[in-house]
């Protein structure tokens, strides 16, 4: 696991604080042409990272090179879970960043000739914020989405979901006036044990809440207005 290759080397540095304007160096550095912006907005540090990518793979034509290999970078966070952590350390020696680099690169299993991904992950490093790179993988994911024509339903359980269900729903939505004529349904199924049961289902800007924790917290706000 990356995690474990990387915890072997202990020594840490201290890493220098960078300006907000530094983090947003490699945005800067690939101002969109018209035919490359992304298609939508997605917000935050990471999506400001993630837009900036799209426009980058865009100008290289590698787009579809570069969302496969985060698609299975984002399979390598959910399988390595003490990844994260090492990513968010607040120290990190330059060497430890280099072999992190080229531990993420061999898990994307993908040959990108560009270097599109290679030179974003080094801005990354550059700038302290490898810790964004799992939020970039899903930002990413959402460009290409709506790049591709795609609606995304997000599917949040509080236990994984039998993919007998999940393809129910999917069957369903995907009929509905949410998805549209010509477009199609892209489920990200995520667990959140807070909900304590149900679902909650999020299509674009629509919200169907059917879980335990959104009916408990009817519940108790009817016994309180009654009381």
């Amino acid at each position: 696991m990356i995690a474990s290759r990387v915890v072997a080397r202990s020594a840490r540095v201290a890493a220098p604080r960078v300006s907000l304007a530094a983090t947003r160096g490699y945005a800067e550095a690939t101002k969109p042409a018209q035919n490359t912006r992304p298609p939508v907005a997605v917000y935050g540090l990471d999506g400001t990272y993630a837009s900036a990518l799209y426009t980058a793979a865009a100008k290289q034509g590698s787009l579809e090179t570069v969302s496969k290999a985060l698609d299975n970078m984002a399979q390598t966070f959910k399988r390595d879970t003490r990844l994260q952590n090492i990513l968010s350390a607040p120290t990190l020696a330059d060497s430890d960043k280099k072999q992190i680099i080229g531990e993420l690169q061999k898990s994307t299993n993908t040959t990108d000739k560009s270097q599109t991904l290679q030179h974003f992950l080094e801005t990354l490093a550059e700038n302290n914020r490898l810790s964004l790179l799992d939020g970039v993988c899903e930002k990413f994911g959402i460009l290409m989405g709506a790049a591709r024509g795609e609606v995304e339903m997000v599917i949040t359980s509080a236990a994984p979901l039998d993919q007998k269900v999940v393809k129910q729903l999917e069957t369903v939505v995907s009929k509905s006036q949410y998805v549209g004529q010509g477009r199609k349904l892209r489920v990200v199924p995520k667990v959140n044990p807070d909900i304590r049961g149900g679902l909650i289902v999020e299509i674009g800007d629509r919200t169907i809440d059917l879980s335990v924790s959104a009916k408990m917290a009817r519940m108790n706000k009817l016994l309180s207005d009654t009381l």
